[in-house]
């Protein structure tokens, strides 16, 4: 019989990937979606043959126990959230409801249900926020800057209580900043790397951004699901970061994106002071020794490699977009890309 896994948040970047993930893996999967985004699923509609789409919302506490009633999942991945750091200065009420709220009626509902589920928590590295040192570890003490953040903190020290309280096989992965052609668009990482595309191709001709020199631990997020995976697993739960080991600033961000593609950076991107944080976090890196220790996990490409597979996803897609709307004989004058840069194995 296959196991059945539950993935909240399964329309994200993160649950896309973890689906696929499960899958291939011979899991029977279902996601979570809430009713207002049935549909948005353009990141798993080439899955929706393989999976069942099924509605709850982290707001309502009855959705969450009647949905675990149903599914009766052995594995339960939480990555449902409200998870753009700048929305949750301007909705901090209701990014405490789903990242923190949220988590608590879920892990409620798995008790009343079912506590012999595994569950899986998305902490961030953002609850690390004005560090206390670095690189950060399992034992570095928190203190967000940010209400998703402080949102992000109470939900992992719920999920610690629960598995202390109740004996729940729950695990919290405190991962840094990862990334894909499928991470949306109002994060910085895609913004980069769509605006470096669109100039390229004449689209656009500027990219307005805040502090340039903020940095942080950037992986790729198909690696990561794969440690979520990993950790529930294990014979004992537990808390791991999941990070590169690296860090870089957003300027070295884009210095790579539109190098990659001919361009000298400094002709298009302009700093905007309305885009920096009210509390900036400046210096994320994180030390996963416990995670390749316990888990045997180890990021698989590298930063630059990562920049470019998502820059020429987004030149791919321009000019897919760009070809559709002209006569099929035309092209655009664009230089040909450098080939990508092979992946490491």
């Amino acid at each position: 019989m296959k196991r059945r896994a539950l993935i909240t948040g399964i329309s994200g970047q993160d649950g896309s990937y973890l689906a696929e993930l499960l899958l291939d893996n011979d899991y029977e999967v279902f996601g979570m979606v809430r009713r207002s985004s049935t549909d948005n699923l353009s990141r798993i509609e080439h899955l929706l043959g393989d999976l069942e789409v099924v509605e709850g919302d982290m707001l309502d506490q009855l959705s969450l126990v009647r949905l675990l009633q149903q599914v009766r999942p052995l594995e339960v991945y939480n990555l449902a959230a409200q998870s753009f750091v700048p929305t949750s200065w301007e909705q901090p009420v209701l990014t405490a409801e789903f990242n923190a709220l949220g988590v608590t009626r879920l892990l409620e509902a798995i008790r009343w249900v079912d506590s012999r589920v595994r569950f899986y928590q998305a902490s961030s590295s953002e609850m690390f926020g004005q560090v206390r040192e670095t690189p950060q570890t399992e034992r570095t003490p928190f203190h967000p800057r940010s209400p998703y953040g402080v949102s992000k903190a109470h939900a992992h020290y719920i999920t610690v209580n629960y598995r202390e309280s109740y004996g729940f096989f729950a695990c919290c992965g405190i991962l840094f900043n990862h990334e894909s052609p499928r991470r949306g668009r109002e994060f910085v990482s895609r913004k980069v790397a769509e605006a470096a595309a669109s100039i390229k191709l004449g689209i656009t001709r500027e990219l307005r951004l805040g502090n340039l020199e903020a940095r942080r631990d950037w992986g790729y997020a198909k690696d990561y699901v794969r440690a979520m995976w990993l950790m529930l697993q294990q014979s004992k739960p537990d808390d791991l970061v999941i990070a590169t080991g690296e860090n870089h600033s957003v300027r070295e961000l884009v210095e790579i994106a539109f190098e990659h593609l001919g361009l000298d950076w400094r002709q298009f991107v302009r700093h905007d002071s309305a885009l920096v944080r009210p509390a900036e976090v400046d210096h994320l890196v994180g030390d996963a020794s416990k995670a390749r220790e316990l888990l045997g996990w180890a990021p698989t490409i590298t930063f630059v490699e990562l920049v470019a597979m998502m820059v020429d996803a987004e030149v791919e897609a321009l000019e897919r977009k760009i070809g559709s709307a002209t006569a099929p004989t035309r092209r655009s004058p664009v230089t040909p890309l450098r080939p990508a840069i092979p992946r490491r194995r």
